[in-house]
């Protein structure tokens, strides 16, 4: 069988870890992208305008390469800062250098610092645009890039954009109480479009796009700042990484997922309805 090569950002930890490590378990060769190369060297940022705080983190393409390697399927580690758009094209140039070619994209990884779980009134314009920067318009650029080998290539393609339920719905609350920043969401909002327009466009040419929510999940960052609870905890159940990994997998290499192209798939209720994580299922709210 022909080798497929993945392309996934923010594979360092969290969603996009798990989701290269179940993509290298279907067979692909992954290019893992983050700007945490080295396991040590980590580090989380406070999400509001009001925390400067800077903790160390787990997790790094180091780590996520070797669990690669451990399917027998191949890493590459390429760095990649999405608040740097140079640095994105790079890393799409780059990989197309080393290994000729991308079948699938996952657009996993987001801006995380001040200003996602900051009030309307609190966040300044400057941070408003590096917030877009990092969860939109260089997606954009990393997309298009992408998009234009696939099409100049023959095969299937796919791209799979990791969107927010933030970006869909209003919150329970205001921030610190079960709720989320608005620039945040709007961001997210924009992101979320982009996968039904990439379908109207390019689903006679063989693309398959996909939005995946992960619903509520916890991650290395988000613990390393608050801990083992947060206001966010008690209002939403939380989804293991693996869960959405697993779907994530399955959207990439199952003929079945065809019915889903141009969708949005809620990750948790898609594998607990298929058995992708044997032994998981979503925990009820008491």
């Amino acid at each position: 069988m022909e080798r497929r090569v993945a392309f996934v950002t923010g594979a360092s930890r969290g969603i996009g870890r798990a989701s290269s490590i179940a993509l290298a378990e279907r067979g692909y060769d992954v290019v893992i992208t983050a700007r945490t190369l080295k396991e040590g060297t980590g580090v989380a940022r406070g999400s509001s305008l009001h925390d400067a705080r800077e903790v160390p983190v787990s997790g790094s393409l180091e780590s996520t390469a070797a669990e690669i390697e451990k399917q027998g399927r191949r890493a590459l580690s390429i760095r990649l800062d999405l608040l740097d758009r140079e640095s994105c094209e790079r890393a799409v140039d780059d990989a197309l250098e080393q290994w000729g070619r991308i079948d699938l994209l996952l657009n996993n990884g987001v801006y995380q610092g001040p200003g996602v779980m900051d009030r309307f009134l609190d966040v300044p314009p400057d941070q408003v645009h590096t917030i877009f920067l990092g969860n939109v318009f260089n997606q954009i650029a990393i997309t298009q890039r992408v998009l234009r080998h696939m099409l100049g290539r023959p095969g299937r393609g796919v791209i799979l954009n990791m969107t927010s339920t933030s970006g869909t719905i209003d919150p329970p609350g205001p921030v610190g109480e079960g709720g989320w920043g608005y620039v945040y969401a709007a961001s997210k909002g924009a992101f979320h479009r982009m996968a039904g327009i990439l379908h109207a466009e390019h689903a006679g040419d063989d693309i398959h796009v996909f939005n995946v929510n992960p619903g509520y999940t916890p991650t290395e960052t988000m613990r390393a700042l608050a801990g083992s609870d947060t206001d966010l905890d008690a209002a939403f159940v939380g989804v293991p990484p693996e869960a959405t990994a697993k779907v994530v997998a399955w959207l990439a290499a199952d003929p079945a997922a065809d019915e889903w192209r141009g969708q949005t798939v809620i990750a948790p209720k898609l594998c607990n309805k298929l058995g992708l994580l044997p032994g998981w299922k979503p925990p009820r709210r008491r």
